[in-house]
């Protein structure tokens, strides 16, 4: 329909809407310069990523198995939640030594959250039954967490890592736009501003393709851990 509307038509305007007869030679043309801000942007998006996954799920584990820390810290992680990660930038910039740091750290805040919920709702969630089997069995400490809790947690635990990653992508941007002079968000805001606008959509679907590429993995992977849960017909 694009392609219709643009080179074959011609019922948008060109500028703002180039057809891929356009699009196309600024992908293969750039593609040594995006290649590069592919591997800047996963700089980021790596490291804050993994990180919030290592501390949501640490720390979740914690305040679930813990009535009074679930007790006291609920009240404040619904207040702290909610903020947009993007509000903190300047202070952020400010705190941290240097942009870099804070660029991961816009991300780290915004997949903190959901990888840090999804644990805490996934351990409160787990069928008594299972914990009651778990005591029969004589289990405890880390025998009870890797081999109870947490495979019965990991529904909940891989539901907020789906969502802390759109959110990593999303924030992307918002960190490669004071922090880098390289990354995918960088390339789109860059052209945006010089109204390169066949530039800006190549970038746009590069980015598409990267975001669907990891998605589709992480699915795979969800799939492969989860497959007692999956209620597929084949």
């Amino acid at each position: 329909m694009y392609e219709v509307a643009t080179d074959l038509c011609g019922w948008l305007d060109p500028v703002l809407f180039p057809g891929f007869s356009r699009i196309w030679p600024t992908v293969t043309g750039s593609s040594p310069q995006l290649f590069e801000c592919f591997l800047s942007s996963m700089g980021l998006l790596i490291p804050g990523y993994f990180i919030a996954a290592l501390a949501g799920i640490i720390l979740g584990v914690v305040i679930a198995l813990s009535p009074r820390f679930h007790k006291n810290l609920k009240p404040i992680i619904f207040a702290l939640s909610p903020i947009p990660p993007s509000m903190l930038t300047p202070y952020l910039i400010a705190v941290l030594p240097t942009f870099y740091i804070s660029s991961v750290a816009v991300i780290f805040i915004g997949c903190f959250w959901p990888f840090l919920n999804g644990t805490i709702s996934g351990i409160l969630l787990i069928d008594q039954k299972y914990l009651d089997n778990s005591k029969v069995l004589e289990l405890s400490g880390i025998q009870m967490l890797t081999n109870v809790i947490l495979p019965a947690a990991s529904p909940m635990i891989l539901a907020g890592a789906g969502t802390a990653l759109n959110f990593a992508f999303i924030l992307l941007t918002v960190a490669e736009m004071f922090a880098t002079n390289s990354g995918l968000g960088y390339y789109i805001q860059y052209y945006a501003d010089f109204s390169d606008y066949a530039r800006v959509l190549g970038g746009l679907l590069v980015t598409i393709f990267v975001f669907v590429s990891i998605m589709i993995g992480f699915d795979a992977f969800k799939r492969r851990v989860l497959f007692w849960t999956l209620n597929e017909h084949h």
